[in-house]
């Protein structure tokens, strides 16, 4: 029951909703998330990815302050 009570408000979002919100295809997606430099999806079936929206806007959250200090995040491996 604990689980469920944790899961409440997650919204899981397919890649093209991802790659809408932040202004990248899918290959680009992928280099990044082969990187390192960008959140894992979780596989809903052998085919069906999603990310969760809160690691997206984390993400987000991060590009905006590194590109104020400075700092540009390479999206090539």
């Amino acid at each position: 029951m604990a689980a469920m009570n944790e899961m409440q408000g997650v919204r899981l979002l397919r890649r093209r909703q991802v790659e809408e919100m932040v202004g990248l295809r899918r290959s680009a997606l992928y280099a990044l998330v082969a990187a390192g430099k960008f959140p894992r999806p979780i596989h809903l079936t052998v085919r069906a990815v999603a990310w969760l929206s809160s690691e997206v806007d984390g993400w987000i959250a991060e590009r905006v302050v590194e590109s104020r200090q400075g700092s540009v995040v390479d999206a090539k491996p």
